[in-house]
């Protein structure tokens, strides 16, 4: 009977050595066939995958080693985070730049004043500050209530004497022109101070630079006045930009 060494190492009874491990369980049973020609297809098979690989490149084979694997995933890491920064900042460029073409609701047009259009109505007497017949500065809203007549260029003695006989004493009459009493024109009311008439107050004023007429949009002067209807609170009640009798404004005096 021969050992163990005459056989490599075998023993006689088909086993492993007993220096080996035995073959994987999963790979179940292995049958070696008795004529080796019956695994011609598997050899042949393997020689031509074997044909078609082909031997590896000398760059096939650097990339192939562990440390040159172990750099590209690392550079793959490394590179993911500023290619994902680099792809939100285009995504949000894109969508940035449709959002501006994007038509959005129609705009009204601004609204501009130009020299034709009519400015709007004070609603406040101006704190402006006017020159009596003694060269003083007296505010404009010094006496209210009050009808303010301007009589530039208009020959309105009876639209004064009028309206101080239409107002109740507690409502001052004050004419505004900007002539002086030695300017004045024939049958215009002098500029300067006049002592109250029939219990009435009445104040004729000086506005030289016809700050008046400019603060309330009043037209140039012509041939008729203006008169400016003010309550206590300065408060304009009615403007009547142009007026030769008291009529036209006779209803509203009540109000003051």
């Amino acid at each position: 009977m021969a050992g163990a060494s005459d056989n490599g190492g075998w023993s006689s009874d088909g086993g492993s050595p007993d220096d080996l491990p035995d073959l994987p369980e999963e790979w179940g049973v292995i049958v070696i066939p008795d004529d080796l020609s019956e695994l011609s297809d598997e050899v042949d098979a393997v020689r031509a995958e074997l044909r078609l690989t082909g031997p590896p490149t000398r760059w096939q084979r650097l990339l192939r080693r562990p440390a040159v694997r172990r750099l590209h995933r690392a550079a793959t890491v490394t590179l993911r985070a500023p290619v994902l920064i680099i792809s939100l900042a285009v995504l949000v460029t894109v969508a940035s730049l449709f959002a501006s073409a994007w038509p959005g609701p129609p705009r009204q047009p601004a609204t501009q004043r130009t020299a034709g259009t009519t400015p709007e109505p004070v609603t406040t007497l101006p704190a402006l500050e006017l020159v009596a017949a003694d060269g003083q500065t007296v505010p404009l809203r010094g006496r209210l209530p009050a009808v303010i007549l301007l009589i530039d260029g208009c020959a309105c003695t009876g639209l004064v004497s009028d309206t101080i006989d239409a107002v109740g004493p507690e409502i001052a009459v004050i004419t505004v022109s900007t002539a002086t009493a030695s300017a004045s024109t024939a049958g215009t009311p002098p500029t300067g101070a006049m002592p109250p008439a029939n219990g009435k107050t009445v104040r004729m004023l000086h506005d030289p630079t016809g700050s008046v007429r400019s603060h309330l949009h009043l037209g140039a002067p012509d041939t008729t006045a203006a008169a400016v209807l003010v309550n206590r609170s300065s408060q304009i009640l009615r403007t009547v930009p142009r007026t030769a009798s008291v009529d036209d404004f006779r209803a509203d005096l009540a109000r003051l």
